[in-house]
């Protein structure tokens, strides 16, 4: 079942002459399609209960049309829609067994008892409480009366299944465990499902769509995936993402963004005063890199290391690395470079997110802070040491840059990208093809290639001495040619 919400507003009057009326949902115009499971998401007040309670038949919209595929039942009674409600409460009958708490809205449609007492038991098995049935709800625990609540509101087979807050009374292992049963119930029984819940990460984890909402008013609507990494503007991005984005204030001026006295990236946005937000994994750890940070801690939390930090524009920063990143573990100061993709620019006046003119935006700083590594780059510099240490041979790069890991396959350095299996080629900075899939090799022309060794190195079966600084140039042909040692 989709369902419309047309232009809906709800305004609570005022409980004194003097008081102001209170608009909880302004003017919501959305669509749910058929059979998702959507998130009403957002801090407490926004609106988004009062908009399941509109949904659900318990309150009514001041303004606007509530549509069920294509009848609109603004005016239909909760009863009459064909909604099941599952509250945070859980709101379980004590006297009854589970048995008879699931049985009952089947009964209350003057089903026969023994039909109902099958439909009870092919639902409890769904949420898997069928041995469960002879309890009372005294002697289970959380979890299981929430999935109690969810089998009496489907065993009716409704149109909608709206959940308010489900897991807000549950300990943190059976939030985990829950919210991962009802994902599987939706998806068997494939019903449209609307989970309103405060907490991001539930909503991340679970929906096929999310709603973000603030003071009534939506502030995005798309795929969990798509908000993060696209969000529409300050109050999202601070909102969506464990842990939070790291929000600096800086300035952009003659296109290139500042955070205080340091030149982060060029950028086609015209000058202006700026917030900037950058993910916690979006640092990559350089000793020369474009942002300086002050340490106060460095948390290692197993597969990654968490560098805890301040700066003049901002407290608490924290920026995530990769576990096999070298650090110095008492450093004071540190510095980064930045995954151009993670960093978010806004207004400093409206929080609305600034994008670039993409006809005007440099060509070459997705490189510098974000390699593409969606391609299959054909020669890389051999590393020495396997374990990702300094390189500690004079060929190509100075003996104090350093190889910082960014997944299990690549690391960056100060100009290029290294490949981590048993063979390393290097490609100078300047042969862009390596940037992009649309950038081809061009046959017309010749590049720089070399391949080290501890000793030295040899180009297409020549050898060549690492330390001499000559050009080695290879044709289109001879580059394609060239193959690897396994």
């Amino acid at each position: 079942m989709d369902i419309k919400l047309s232009h809906i507003t709800k305004i609570f009057p005022g409980r004194k002459k003097e008081d102001k009326d209170v608009i909880a949902v302004n003017d919501m115009d959305i669509n749910i399609p058929d059979g998702k499971l959507v998130g009403l998401l957002g801090p407490s007040g926004c609106g988004k209960s009062t908009t399941l309670y509109m949904i659900s038949g318990l309150e009514s919209p001041t303004k606007g049309n509530i549509f069920f595929g294509e009848t609109d039942v603004t005016k239909l009674p909760a009863e009459k829609r064909g909604i099941g409600l599952v509250f945070q409460n859980y709101a379980l009958y004590p006297h009854m067994t589970v048995r008879e708490n699931v049985m009952f809205p089947l009964l209350n449609m003057k089903m026969a008892k023994k039909e109902a007492k099958e439909k009870a038991y092919e639902i409890c098995k769904l949420v898997q409480i069928e041995e469960l049935m002879d309890r009372k709800p005294h002697e289970l625990s959380g979890g299981q009366m929430q999935r109690v609540a969810i089998a009496r509101a489907l065993v009716k087979m409704p149109n909608v299944l709206l959940l308010d807050e489900p897991l807000s009374n549950l300990d943190a292992r059976l939030r985990l465990q829950t919210r991962e049963e009802i994902k599987r119930i939706q998806k068997r029984t494939k019903i449209t499902t609307i989970f309103v819940t405060h907490d991001q990460e539930e909503a991340m984890s679970i929906c096929d769509i999310m709603i973000v909402m603030k003071d009534g008013l939506i502030q995005q609507y798309g795929e969990p995936q798509e908000i993060y990494t696209n969000p529409a503007n300050l109050f999202v991005a601070s909102f969506i993402g464990t842990p939070k984005i790291n929000i600096l204030e800086g300035k952009i001026s003659n296109h290139k963004l500042f955070i205080d006295d340091e030149i982060i990236m060029d950028l086609a946005i015209e000058d202006q005063d700026v917030m900037v937000g950058i993910r916690p994994e979006a640092f990559i750890y350089a000793p020369e890199g474009v942002l300086t940070l002050n340490v106060d801690h460095i948390e290692l939390m197993g597969r990654e290391k968490t560098v805890v930090a301040s700066h003049k524009t901002s407290t608490n920063i924290r920026a995530i690395v990769p576990i096999e990143t070298i650090i110095p573990l008492d450093a004071k100061k540190l510095a980064f470079n930045l995954k151009k993709s993670a960093v978010y620019i806004f207004s400093k006046e409206t929080g609305n997110r600034l994008r670039e003119n993409e006809d005007n935006s440099s060509e070459d700083s997705d490189y510098i802070l974000e390699p593409d590594l969606s391609i299959n780059t054909i020669y890389y510099e051999k590393i020495i040491n396997e374990e990702y240490k300094r390189l500690e041979t004079e060929s190509f790069v100075n003996d104090k840059e350093y190889y910082e890991l960014i997944d299990d396959n690549y690391v960056l350095t100060n100009d290029h990208i290294c490949n981590l299996n048993k063979t390393y080629y290097y490609i100078k900075k300047n042969v862009t093809f390596i940037k992009t899939k649309d950038n081809p090799l061009d046959k017309e022309k010749k590049y720089y290639v070399r391949r080290s060794t501890k000793d030295g190195a040899y180009v297409h079966g020549k050898d060549y001495d690492a330390k001499n600084d000559e050009d080695i140039t290879l044709s289109y042909k001879e580059l394609i040619s060239f193959k690897e040692d396994k």
